[in-house]
């Protein structure tokens, strides 16, 4: 397994929308293992594949809580088939927003149609912290960011924040 680098806001590859993945195999599996090995060293709770430059419908999760027993999850080609009416708000982050938090509102339950890492159909009904977890990491795999929930203002101050860091850096800007 293999630690990969995190692609960070401004970059526009985060706004690329992950294509399907076809084939379940070795490799596909593999990238899978390289992201949990990447998003517990960040240390983080779930990591889509577009996050490491992999444009693919690939994420992986865990929100087992410390010192308790990892439980990752790998979900390919995720699919929402059902949002809650209710709703509940978290403070989020993302590892390609370092160190950035604010409070989302998003549905309190939903329901997940995926494909496991052997290829099998599953579903999950997925409530609480999973729930949020779910639909931060899918909206990923569709260009969108979490700070595209919160106000304009807010966005605004944070992209600009990250465009400047990345000119001293030289990195690309959306």
């Amino acid at each position: 397994m293999t630690i990969k680098p995190l692609i960070i806001l401004p970059d526009p590859v985060l706004r690329q929308v992950s294509t399907p993945i076809e084939t379940i195999d070795d490799d596909v599996r593999r990238l899978a293992d390289d992201m949990l090995e990447t998003m517990y060293d960040a240390p983080g709770i779930g990591l889509a594949a577009i996050q490491i430059g992999v444009p693919r419908r690939l994420l992986v999760l865990d929100v087992t809580k410390e010192g308790e027993e990892k439980k990752p999850l790998v979900f390919i080609n995720p699919k929402i088939v059902r949002s809650s009416d209710d709703r509940s708000v978290y403070e989020e982050g993302c590892l390609s927003i370092p160190d950035y938090y604010a409070e989302v509102q998003r549905p309190a339950g939903i329901t997940v149609e995926y494909l496991d890492r052997d290829g099998k159909e599953q579903s999950i009904e997925a409530d609480g912290l999973l729930a949020t977890c779910l639909q931060h990491e899918i909206d990923h795999l569709n260009g969108v960011l979490f700070i595209d929930h919160i106000s304009k203002l807010k966005r605004d101050m944070v992209i600009r924040k990250f465009t400047k860091a990345a000119k001293v850096r030289g990195a690309k800007a959306i």
